[in-house]
């Protein structure tokens, strides 16, 4: 599953809090969506990794840490908070 490996990846920048939302369903025929899921996902996380950096720079360093993930899905959201 997608958003175990997103778990395991993101485990690394320990976060306070981290939910890993498939929303993939609420895409269903629109562009990008794939039947059984796993296309459309959002992040809410905090961490103390995110601390002094703008919103620019914790977006890229989630793409970063998710690496081979994200070209893999359709859609990415982020909700990204300094704990």
């Amino acid at each position: 599953m997608i958003a175990d490996e997103m778990r395991e990846r993101l485990a690394v920048l320990t976060p306070l809090r981290l939910e890993i939302i498939d929303e993939s369903e609420g895409h269903r025929g629109h562009a990008g969506y794939q039947e059984g899921g796993q296309s459309h996902f959002r992040i809410r996380m905090a961490s103390s990794s995110f601390a002094g950096l703008s919103r620019l720079q914790r977006h890229r360093l989630i793409h970063e840490t998710l690496g081979d993930i994200v070209p893999r899905i359709h859609a990415l959201a982020l909700e990204l908070a300094e704990s």
